[in-house]
């Protein structure tokens, strides 16, 4: 009986460290995925001649026009967070974490980035939303996350963002992050300068 209990015992086990091999494989897939997206949409854009990126968020971008002929809905309030993240070492973050606006309501906030680095570098941002569900009522008139942008040693930059949400988001949409990953454009500003100490400069406060 004691030879079966242990015989059982040590199966258990031994399925067991196999489940958890097959999780740790299919963690470190699902990672090197995500963390491979940028590239790839990159490679997209080197392959089709146009910026991929750039093109998806303009066709989400409004009119002036259109903005001033939208009424802003005052009985909904929206809540809206701001998330910054960096793919490399750089300073970005936003200026504003989290404010209230109303439907309708033309917004602009800012975004600040400085590149701490030795070397000139160029970047471009990539946003996303959350929920998914606010992604096609989140119109931008004005946003850096459309272009890229050359940053020399040291050199920091304000960038606003000018939306408006569309009074037909879903009811049941109380809050709405959006979160930017800004990212070095490879092959792009490699010129190397003589280090520059993080405290000698500040945020100009030109936008972009």
């Amino acid at each position: 009986m004691k030879t079966d209990t242990w015989t059982f015992a040590a199966a258990l086990r031994r399925d067991n460290l196999h489940l958890v091999g097959k999780l740790v494989v299919v963690t470190a897939l699902m990672f090197g995925f995500g963390y491979a997206l940028v590239p790839l949409y990159r490679a997209i854009c080197t392959a089709l001649g146009v910026n991929v990126l750039s093109l998806s968020e303009r066709a989400h971008a409004v009119r002036a026009e259109d903005v001033k002929n939208t009424q802003i809905d005052y009985s909904r309030s929206i809540e809206i967070e701001f998330d910054a993240n960096s793919r490399g070492p750089w300073e970005f973050s936003p200026a504003t974490k989290h404010l209230t606006v109303h439907p309708g309501e033309l917004t602009t906030v800012m975004y600040e980035f400085r590149n701490v680095q030795n070397r000139t570098m160029s970047a471009q941002a990539i946003p996303s939303y959350a929920p998914k569900q606010a992604t096609a009522h989140f119109n931008k008139l004005e946003c850096f996350c459309f272009n890229e942008y050359t940053l020399q040693p040291g050199e920091s930059k304000r960038w606003q963002v000018v939306f408006v949400i569309d009074p037909k988001l879903p009811k049941d949409v109380k809050t709405i992050t959006l979160s930017y990953t800004f990212f070095e454009v490879a092959g792009k500003g490699v010129k190397k300068t003589a280090a520059v100490p993080p405290s000698s400069h500040s945020l100009k406060g030109s936008a972009s």
